[in-house]
């Protein structure tokens, strides 16, 4: 199987470049996997298209600041090279940092910028008083540098003051404050992700009083968005592609409460793909195990589903794992179809736009 099966065309106009003022005012695609079938609807339908027996399982991860902006310091800084058009920005010995996962207090993965030129051993300064400061002390396999931060007295508190909303690259803008409540679900809890689980983005406190309304069971898994969203596949073939690892937790309530569905035969409908990972990666043996860990699970066609069995997601980047996941789900050709119906329609796309219920 090729990466190019997965491809599609996307006007850049309908790229989302900022959320709607209603978070449920979203279009829905509703897409029926056994018929084939594909109907537009509007996510405020979303409730009512549901069975009363159904139990719905949403990614609680919260997003956090993780972008920050800084300098090189120290005897290794040296300005880039202005005959290089690409490292303007960082001329002088700017840097950007995006942290994409925790592994001890004060040690965490980043991806910097510019990559090439921080090397081991480089001191860096984050904010415009250096409120944190960094050394880089060692480089990984996907291009990522592991930082360990300087001793403050709150780490997270000066994160959330100096850092900013790690928008993904394909929003053409910088960050705003009002991102730091719209690129977040409104039932986020668990601080980790530098992404947005954005099929979670359209639920409103509305939108959840219908589910308890109609007696809907619903429950939370959580997975921290890391390096996994923004890597790129540089292989030919997708099996060739391995997923960088990211940190999940399954409750023993919620296992409690999938497995009870599973039992009864009842669906199981995932709110996003990182939903999706975490339930078919705990849930691998047939049965959904309670506790945490780490799970690289790559889903592409071909793939035999344990736990779930319908979702919610947004529109994904042509080539993408995400695309790959999606169809997996409902098979490639219905998927494509899908999209080509949401592109000439004009559906919004990607983690402000539009989303698609495939069940």
């Amino acid at each position: 199987m090729f990466i190019s099966d997965f491809d599609y065309r996307l006007p850049p106009e309908l790229i989302a470049q900022e959320p709607l003022a209603d978070r449920a005012a979203s279009r829905m695609l509703h897409v029926r996997r056994h018929s084939g079938e594909i109907e537009d609807a509007r996510f405020r339908e979303f409730p009512d298209l549901l069975r009363p027996d159904d139990l719905v399982v949403f990614n609680n991860t919260r997003v956090f600041p993780a972008r920050l902006f800084g300098h090189r310091s120290g005897s290794h800084a040296q300005p880039l090279s202005p005959r290089n058009p690409a490292s303007k920005e960082f001329l002088h010995g700017k840097v950007e940092a995006l942290l994409t996962k925790q592994i001890s207090e004060w040690e965490w993965e980043a991806l910097v910028r510019p990559g090439r030129k921080i090397g081991i051993g480089e001191r860096l300064a984050f904010g415009d008083s250096e409120e944190l400061r960094a050394e880089v002390i060692a480089r990984g396999e996907f291009g990522e540098r592991t930082l360990r931060f300087d001793l403050v007295p709150d780490f997270f508190a000066t994160i959330e003051r100096i850092g900013h909303v790690p928008l993904p690259p394909y929003i053409d803008r910088q960050d705003e404050q009002s991102d730091r409540e719209r690129y977040q679900t409104v039932y986020a809890r668990e601080r980790g992700s530098v992404a947005a689980p954005t099929a979670g983005l359209h639920f409103t406190p509305e939108i959840l009083g219908r589910f308890r309304q109609r007696g809907i069971e619903t429950t939370e898994v959580t997975l921290h968005v890391g390096l996994g969203t923004f890597q790129p596949i540089h292989e030919e073939r997708v099996e060739e592609h391995q997923l960088h690892r990211e940190w999940y937790r399954v409750s023993p309530e919620a296992a409690t409460a999938v497995n009870r569905a599973l039992d009864a035969n009842r669906r199981v409908i995932a709110i996003g793909t990182t939903a999706v990972r975490t339930l078919e990666y705990a849930g691998r043996s047939g049965r959904v195990e309670p506790g945490s860990g780490e799970t690289d699970l790559f889903i592409y066609p071909g793939y035999r589903f344990h736990v779930v069995s319908a979702m919610l997601t947004n529109f994904h980047l042509p080539k993408s794992t995400l695309l790959m996941l999606v169809s997996a789900l409902a098979g490639r050709d219905l998927i494509l179809r899908a999209y080509d119906h949401a592109v000439a329609e004009k559906y919004r796309f990607y983690s402000y736009g539009d989303c698609m219920f495939i069940e």
